[in-house]
């Protein structure tokens, strides 16, 4: 990438090589206009084709836009990277410090061979992210504005919550946590779905002090007990069972495994908190542990509705998120306090164009990191409305999203291409039947999102009159990293365009070596940034051969990219062994491991194939112990041992047998083969010669379709 100090047009905006498109179109109306060389469509004004390269803001939009323009922009960036210390305390400023950060802002060493790689912003300040997404706003005069509108899994449940009242539900958790003995820094578990309990847990959580671990309610009982052992909560928080769609799940009995799994391995846990959730399950048919379970309802509306703040260092844990590895072990990110309070409340601030008048609806789990910065924490230190839904985004029928947009007057929708694909296949007629009108800028998270899909979102769904904020970032960014600004220049569909404020991505060759201009390679990032995470819980050794030990000097997110002519950012997709499936990351290590456990596997590879719905799916090769028959029932038998032991979302879409597995001499799978014979893409297998037996790829072809 070009110094960020770059060259002068002649506006005397300052420009650098990737962000060169700027000079085509500092010249036209708020970058309303055609590029020569470029098909392009202007928002609200005609459909995006097939044909058009570019879709530019309106003047109506930019003109109301927080960032109307490419100079606008390109100002802030350069001082974000050239005076960050700068820019993000003028930010900071505006949230409440009980104590303001020392005089050095942050201090970082991202670069292995100098030493431990190191990542402070704030240090020294005292804050609560707690305080400043809910007191801060009831002291403004702003306690009677709806906090969250909660949609249940049936249409006709609901209620929503006033700040006033959010506030009051999390300081009678918060009492009963201290009460029970959690303290500052403590772990607290949440297996929760999406109720208005589970942003009420996290926030109790943040208000004292204590780490929050949510676990994602659609994981197994075992890898609860993973992240249980690795984090020893005191408590545990969770529900009795949850409707999605027509499906009843248990969550209770999981938790009940869970916790005698993890008490085999020496780690037990105290008191599990449970919320009745009468309209999956009541309280009679629960399973009850006499001494450790207790009801949320019977207990937390008994403890007073305040609650003293506990002012926590800037670099003091906020939560703890597992995700997963290339290899079998879930890795526990840990993110702190201050930056990420900043970098989480800015991104959404701008990425959205959020403006006051606003009702936000983010489809995500708070299990993922998207729930985590883009339902509780980005949106509520804005003073936003957000609508949290418990069910399936389409149940009863693929209606059912458009039902509670125009229910709610939703104007910021957040979504996955997963889901915008799911929805496509299902057909027009069930978007048409809705109004939608409320729609102002669509959210794309969790992969790259195919041209297709984007232009049916833009056309079909935001009616040609929504901006899309097509977001690359990760678990371990905390926040967008490459962004579309909704009114700040033209989007081509497919592409995450530039980065967000203080982020430089740069593109490396496999040496490291940074390349300019036009190209593909891996993405990385240099200079931290305030969401960054901080380390990976009891390990960072992991932390720094993962991320910053690939590429010495850079943050490398495991990701591919291409940078096209016009300096737009690409994403290709992960580079090592974790297959993005419906925006959920499973490490291949993960699912092998689980087939492996089965009595009657041998041996198991693992690989992404593209999936139409979920973008990438799970192909499994597996080899049996010797004697044993291929079945129908045994395939199925080993797509069961991967849901119990990881979850639904990680099944494989496709077993397939294998009497033996390509390895070279050394014993090394070739992965490369496997994904080919998994494609279907044959006549591109390449140098079989260098395998230990060339003759198990013919066998693995011939048993493609059994």
């Amino acid at each position: 990438m070009a110094s960020p100090l770059g060259s002068r047009n002649a506006k005397g905006v300052v420009t650098s090589g990737h962000l060169r498109h700027v000079e085509s179109m500092a010249t036209l109306p708020s970058g309303a206009g055609k590029i020569s060389h470029l098909n392009a469509v202007i928002l609200g004004e005609s459909l995006a084709s097939e044909e058009d390269d570019l879709v530019f803001p309106s003047q109506e939009f930019t003109s109301q836009a927080l960032v109307s323009s490419p100079e606008q922009y390109m100002s802030m960036y350069k001082r974000s990277i050239e005076d960050p210390a700068g820019f993000w305390s003028d930010i900071a400023s505006k949230f409440y410090w009980e104590v303001k950060w020392g005089e050095k802002v942050f201090s970082e060493n991202m670069d292995i061979r100098k030493g431990t790689v190191n990542i402070e912003w704030f240090k020294g300040g005292r804050t609560n992210i707690c305080y400043n997404a809910l007191d801060r706003h009831i002291q403004a005069g702003n306690g009677g504005q709806i906090a969250i509108y909660w949609e249940g899994n049936e249409p006709g449940q609901d209620g929503n919550l006033t700040y006033s009242q959010l506030l009051e539900k999390v300081c009678q958790l918060a009492n009963y946590l201290r009460d029970i003995g959690v303290r500052k820094g403590d772990a607290v578990a949440i297996y929760l779905p999406m109720l208005a309990e589970l942003p009420i847990a996290m926030l109790a959580c943040a208000r004292i002090g204590a780490v929050h671990s949510v676990v994602f309610a659609g994981f197994s009982a075992e890898s609860l007990a993973q992240r249980i052992i690795d984090c020893k909560p005191k408590v545990i928080i969770t529900c009795n069972a949850v409707r999605r769609g027509s499906k009843i799940i248990y969550l209770k009995d999981i938790v009940d495994s869970a916790l005698v799994e993890s008490s085999k391995n020496g780690t037990s846990v105290d008191v599990c908190l449970t919320c009745e959730n009468q309209s999956a399950m009541n309280r009679e048919s629960t399973k009850w542990q006499e001494g450790r379970d207790f009801w949320w309802q019977d207990i937390i509306p008994k403890y007073s509705t305040v609650s003293t703040i506990e002012w926590v260092d800037a670099e003091d844990p906020l939560f703890l998120l597992y995700t997963s590895g290339s290899t079998g072990k879930p890795k526990g990110v840990l993110h702190t306090t201050g930056g990420y309070m900043i970098y989480t409340a800015t991104t959404f601030k701008y990425a959205f164009d959020y403006k006051p008048t606003d009702i936000y609806w983010c489809t995500a789990d708070c299990g993922w990191i998207t729930g985590h910065s883009y339902v509780t924490y980005g949106p509520l230190l804005n003073g936003a409305t957000v609508v949290v839904y418990e069910g399936a985004p389409n149940y009863p029928d693929s209606g059912r999203c458009w039902d509670i947009v125009d229910k709610y007057k939703v104007t910021i929708f957040y979504t996955a291409p997963t889901l915008i694909r799911s929805l496509m296949r299902d057909g027009d007629e069930f978007v048409t039947r809705y109004s939608r009108k409320s729609l102002r800028v669509l959210g794309s998270v969790g992969e790259p999102i195919n041209p297709s899909a984007w232009r049916w979102f833009y056309n079909v769904i935001g009616g040609a009159r929504s901006p899309i904020s097509d977001t690359w970032w990760q678990t371990e960014t905390g926040g967008f990293m490459i962004t579309p600004l909704p009114g700040a220049w033209p989007q081509k569909p497919g592409s995450a365009t530039f980065p967000f404020f203080g982020v430089q991505p740069v593109i490396v060759d496999e040496k490291g070596t940074e390349i300019e201009g036009e190209c593909s390679g891996y993405l990385c990032v240099k200079n931290s940034w305030p969401g960054a995470f901080r380390t990976l819980y009891g390990d960072h050794e992991r932390y720094e051969t993962t991320y910053f030990k690939p590429f010495p000097g850079y943050y490398f997110t495991g990701d591919g990219c291409s940078r096209d002519k016009d300096g737009y950012h690409w994403l290709t997709g992960r580079v090592d062994d974790v297959i993005n499936v419906s925006g959920h990351r499973i490490g291949t290590a993960e699912v092998e491991s689980a087939l492996v456990s089965h009595p009657k596997c041998a041996e198991a590879a693992v690989v992404g194939v593209e999936h139409e719905v979920k973008g990438q799916g799970l192909y499994a090769f597996v080899t049996l112990v010797e004697g044993e028959p291929y079945s129908e029932e045994l395939r199925k038998s080993l797509v069961l041992a991967v849901r119990n032991q990881i979850g639904a979302f990680a099944a494989p879409d496709k077993v397939h047998w294998a009497p033996g597995l390509p390895k070279t001499r050394s014993g090394k799978i070739m992965r490369r083969i496997l994904r080919k014979i998994a494609s279907r893409q044959l006549d591109e297998l390449g140098d079989t010669s260098t395998l230990a037996d060339p003759g198990v790829v013919e066998q693995l072809i011939a048993l493609n379709d059994c």
